[in-house]
């Protein structure tokens, strides 16, 4: 009882208070569209109509939590896999490039904090340069990205991959440099009198210590990787991704299909991260440490 009162009222209350705010703006940003309808048909609309009619929009301006729904069904379980208009096989498009990024992005960031943290002159050098890289729209870097790796003959999943590593890479630098340098003065210190060598202090100390930094650092990556892949998506005009979903919706008006795409790509994005958490856990369960 305790368990829901803390972790489960306090979410269901939120959900509700959305739903509920949600709904009151249905019926406020659709009603001009009724409202005009009729005007043209001269006809007069009730407030019970012009509410039904609000809920039940072709092309709303927002739409209702039903319809969302029923075109996540009608895209994902009414349609086969394979098909380029099942939501499934355009997750499977993101995914991949998603994954190829945030594993490129978690090796270059692990490599960056290494040298960082080792060597003085790259610190100084090296750590303002991947600050000043993320204050840079990724929306400005990802068609020039594209656009130059297209004109080079290379397409495909690698461009989309590395605008992935381009955001999820310094989530994991930031986190692990934290890490790498969270031991005491005194650990270090302590590792000395071992007479141990940097390797050894590296392996047996500093990485240890970093692991709660680096899947923390990972949550974030995973879920950036994701947006980066759909922003990949979006410079060429692709036909296959979350990324393409969302612009084709967007030219032909099409705003239920952009907010189911929305919703699948916020579900996935809440399923990777929950990967990274369970792996979280196992790991510092393995090493003796409470998550």
């Amino acid at each position: 009882m305790t368990r829901f009162r803390t972790h489960v009222l306090p979410v269901l209350t939120v959900i509700l208070a959305i739903l509920i705010v949600w709904h009151i703006f249905v019926v406020i940003l659709n009603a001009s569209f009724v409202r005009d309808q009729a005007a043209r048909a001269g006809e007069s609309v009730s407030t019970t109509q012009l509410i039904e009619r609000t809920f039940n929009q072709e092309r709303p301006v927002l739409p209702a939590p039903h319809q969302i729904i029923a075109e996540l069904w009608a895209t994902t379980i009414d349609k086969p896999i394979t098909s380029k208009r099942s939501l499934v096989y355009h997750t499977w498009i993101t995914l991949s490039a998603t994954l190829m990024g945030f594993g490129m992005g978690t090796l270059l960031g692990i490599l960056l904090a290494i040298a960082i943290v080792h060597n003085r002159a790259i610190d100084k050098s090296l750590m303002p340069w991947v600050i000043a890289s993320q204050t840079i729209p990724i929306i400005a870097i990802a068609p020039m990205i594209i656009v130059v790796l297209n004109a080079i003959g290379i397409s495909g999943l690698l461009p989309k991959a590395l605008i992935s590593t381009y955001l999820s890479f310094f989530p994991v630098v930031v986190g692990m440099v934290k890490g790498l340098r969270s031991p005491d003065a005194i650990l270090i210190d302590l590792m000395r009198t071992y007479y141990a060598s940097n390797t050894q202090t590296f392996w047996k100390l500093r990485m240890p210590a970093a692991m709660p930094y680096l899947f923390t650092s990972l949550k974030v990556a995973i879920a950036i990787s994701l947006v980066g892949a759909i922003v990949g998506e979006l410079p060429t005009g692709a036909v296959a991704g979350l990324g393409a979903r969302l612009l084709s919706g967007s030219y032909y008006g099409q705003t239920v299909q952009i907010w189911a795409a929305l919703f699948m790509a916020a579900g996935l994005a809440a399923i990777l991260v929950a990967i990274v958490g369970l792996a979280h856990t196992a790991v510092l369960k393995r090493m003796g440490i409470k998550a």
